[in-house]
C-alpha cells in the first residue's frame, strides 16, 4: 500500500514511513508540486496511491467521487512533522483496514 502525501505535508514523510508503507511518495516527487487537486487525484488514481492530506478540498472530492483513490484526511491543526508521523504510525492498522474496505472512501484521523 502506497501513500501519496499532499503538498501541505512534509516531503520527508514518505521516507519516514517507508518501512510501513513502501513505495510512498510526496507530490513533489511526482512532479505535482503546485498542480491542481484534480491532477493529484488523477495521478493517485492511476498509480495506486492512497492520498494523505490535511486539505478539506480532498475530503469533499473523496465524498463526492468516492474511490479510487482513497483519502486519509488528517484532521490535526498546526503540528510538527513528528506529530504527523506519530499519528500515521499509530493508526497503521486502521489505514490498512480502510484501504482494504471497498465501501469506504475517506478515513479521518486526528
Amino acid at each position: 500500500m502506497k501513500l501519496l502525501f499532499d503538498e501541505n505535508l512534509s516531503p520527508k514523510l514518505p521516507r519516514l514511513c517507508a518501512a510501513l508503507f513502501p513505495g510512498s511518495a510526496h507530490v513533489r516527487d511526482c512532479g505535482l508540486k503546485g498542480r491542481p487537486d484534480e491532477e493529484v487525484w488523477q495521478y493517485a488514481q492511476g498509480n495506486g496511491f492512497v492520498i494523505v492530506s490535511k486539505d478539506a478540498d480532498f475530503h469533499e472530492r473523496g465524498l463526492l467521487y468516492g474511490p479510487p483513490p482513497k483519502l486519509v484526511w488528517l484532521r490535526i491543526g498546526n503540528c510538527t512533522r513528528d506529530d504527523l508521523l506519530r499519528l500515521i504510525t499509530t493508526h497503521e492498522q486502521d489505514i490498512r483496514a480502510f484501504e482494504a474496505n471497498p465501501r469506504e472512501s475517506v478515513l479521518v484521523l486526528g
